[in-house]
């Protein structure tokens, strides 16, 4: 989720967001370098939109705070569209991350997800604003893959997990590090649509706060 700011006199469109991070995994280290892959990714396309036929760069920027001590009240009662709170940890009962949606600013990170390069934090944070997984999960020949191809998704040899493997057997996926943000995804969130309805941010409040999930205990 992110706050919406127009600057017409720098032809601007700035979206604002902050991420909390809490858990036992959470770090102020991580939560600021969570935020700076998130940041540089989706700023290193230079979006362009156009608004009543005047193009506008798109700019992210982004602050990341360690917040050991978040509570239930303070997800449920926030106003602010810029927050957006992650809970970490080293076990996901899902064995991924996830936002609580399409269009959301709450969710679960899976500590194993936030290696550096992973690009998780990036896609994530796609869905939070309103972006969901692309229909077609098969692009080869189509080149480097969008920041919102989930695991799976068949792609040229130089971007799958072992390029010697043939596609779609076991390595021969995608390798999250090789998304990327590309112009298409700063189309698909409909920023033009968004402004003219004088709407000041985008995404939701899920505003959901989640307890730790423990190992399943096996007798």
């Amino acid at each position: 989720m992110g706050e919406i700011e127009l600057n017409k006199e720098e032809q601007v469109v700035t979206i604002y967001s902050d991420f909390f991070l809490y858990g036992d995994l959470a770090t102020d280290i991580l939560a600021k370098e969570f935020t700076q892959e998130i940041e540089t990714l989706w700023n290193e396309p230079e979006g362009i939109i156009e608004l009543d036929e005047t193009k506008y760069v798109v700019q992210f920027k982004m602050k990341g705070l360690y917040s050991p001590k978040l509570s239930v009240e303070d997800v449920l009662s926030n106003t602010n569209p810029k927050n957006n709170y992650y809970r970490v940890e080293d076990y996901s009962p899902l064995n991924i991350s996830w936002v609580d949606g399409i269009g959301s600013n709450t969710g679960y990170m899976f500590i194993e997800n936030l290696y550096s390069g992973s690009t998780t934090g990036a896609h994530e944070y796609g869905h939070s604003l309103g972006l969901e997984h692309p229909e077609n999960l098969v692009i080869i020949g189509q080149g480097r893959p969008g920041i919102m191809y989930p695991r799976g998704t068949l792609v040229d040899a130089e971007y799958q997990y072992d390029p010697h493997i043939k596609p779609g057997e076991k390595g021969g996926t995608i390798h999250p590090m090789y998304r990327r943000v590309l112009q298409q995804d700063i189309d698909n969130l409909n920023l033009p649509k968004l402004i003219k309805k004088n709407q000041n941010y985008i995404g939701q409040f899920t505003s959901q706060f989640h307890p730790k999930h423990r190992k399943p205990e096996h007798v």
